[in-house]
């Protein structure tokens, strides 16, 4: 059974950097991001003293009590594929539970389903389709049940998703892959043929306006946040502050250069849209992104997105990630738009094993659930 014990950021960094990738939340930086959080690197060891495994564990402290949720955001980095997760895990609640935590909640980076683009089109056509998990899936992976499966032996409780978001890290995502079954890199030319016709014509006709697409600096941070503030005022969503973002960029840029980047769309001088892309390894994430209600034919936002996306094929990233999505296929819930938008990159719906729980202390436990319910999670 591999032990578990502290490990420094560096080490911690040193661990990520000899895998193909792993979760940004997951990173040392992203510890610097949620400093409100108490926060930890953990090390797996096998019997020979090599590193085998790492965590980055949040603690969030319960009101009035020295008591902690650990909480391990899509992670932790472990052998996934082992038919033994208690050999992994075990170690890891012990000495959590050393540290005052009265549960455990973690985020298995395991895709357990995915659907194609044609399959969630048809959904978003058919009435009698309201979640995608009524359309039966172009793949059910074996190492998804495997994990499924054992997390339940072994106690953990999975979170129920409520309106297709679960209250920490989304279970449905929406991805472009990179590379062929082969191995083999997409070129441009095919993940461009892969896409609907309203997006090629619409990158066509941003070029054609005469939009540019470049990466930002920090001191660019107030142009796209000041961008951001009135998105979140047309879309009815609460913005994050800039300081927000000044610490993303510092924390997540200390750790690797190429992690965190700002992309700014312009016309004719007038920023129209603009990006955040955070990039760990062979995979790409589309993070923040905000875009102006003037001047919307000239389609920025799709012109930063095929920036994006064809600077991870430069980077040889094997995915394009444009995150969350709902479960909701009905064509009259407002979120099927943001999905409608996403599929029309052509990639693909994915779901990952979700947020599971171990209750260490139930009383408490169940006080949290309650504390979570009434400040709205």
């Amino acid at each position: 059974m591999p032990s578990v014990r502290p490990i420094s950021p560096t080490e911690h960094r040193e661990f990520l950097a000899s895998l193909p990738s792993a979760s940004f939340l997951q990173t040392p930086g992203w510890a610097q991001v949620k400093s409100e959080w108490r926060s930890e690197s953990l090390g797996w060891f096998d019997d020979d003293g090599a590193r085998a495994g790492a965590a980055l564990v949040l603690y969030r402290k319960l009101p009035r009590l020295n008591r902690y949720l650990a909480y391990l955001p899509e992670g932790p980095v472990i052998d996934w594929g082992s038919d033994d997760l208690a050999a992994w895990l075990t170690p890891m609640v012990a000495h959590l539970k050393r540290q005052g935590a009265f549960a455990v909640r973690i985020g298995p980076p395991v895709v357990t389903r995915r659907w194609s683009t044609a399959q969630v089109k048809e959904g978003i056509a058919d009435p009698d389709v309201r979640l995608l998990g009524q359309i039966p899936p172009a793949e059910r992976t074996p190492a998804g049940a495997r994990v499924v499966a054992q997390l339940h032996e072994l106690g953990w409780r999975h979170q129920g998703v409520e309106g297709g978001f679960a209250a920490g890290q989304p279970q449905f995502v929406f991805q472009i892959p990179l590379r062929h079954p082969d191995g083999a890199q997409r070129t441009e030319d095919e993940v461009l043929k892969g896409m609907n016709q309203l997006w090629r014509r619409n990158i066509k006709k941003a070029a054609k306006e005469g939009v540019e697409v470049v990466r930002g600096g920090r001191e660019d941070l107030k142009a796209f946040h000041d961008l951001y503030v009135h998105t979140a005022e047309r879309d009815h969503f609460t913005p994050r502050p800039l300081r927000y973002f000044e610490t993303m960029y510092d924390a997540l840029r200390a750790d690797a250069p190429e992690r965190f980047t700002l992309w700014l769309a312009r016309h004719d001088g007038d920023l129209v849209a603009s990006t955040i892309a955070i990039r760990v390894g062979e995979h790409a994430w589309y993070s923040y992104g905000a875009s102006s209600t003037e001047k919307r034919e000239v389609r920025g936002s799709n012109a930063v997105q095929w920036a994006m996306i064809r600077d991870a094929i430069d980077a040889g990233a094997a995915v394009y990630d444009l995150r969350g999505i709902t479960e909701t296929l009905d064509a009259d819930d407002p979120h099927v738009g943001l999905i409608q938008f996403k599929v029309g990159t052509g990639g693909e719906a994915v779901e990952h094993a979700g947020e599971w729980d171990l209750p260490l202390n139930r009383p408490l436990y169940k006080a949290f659930e309650v504390y979570l319910a009434r400040r709205g999670g």
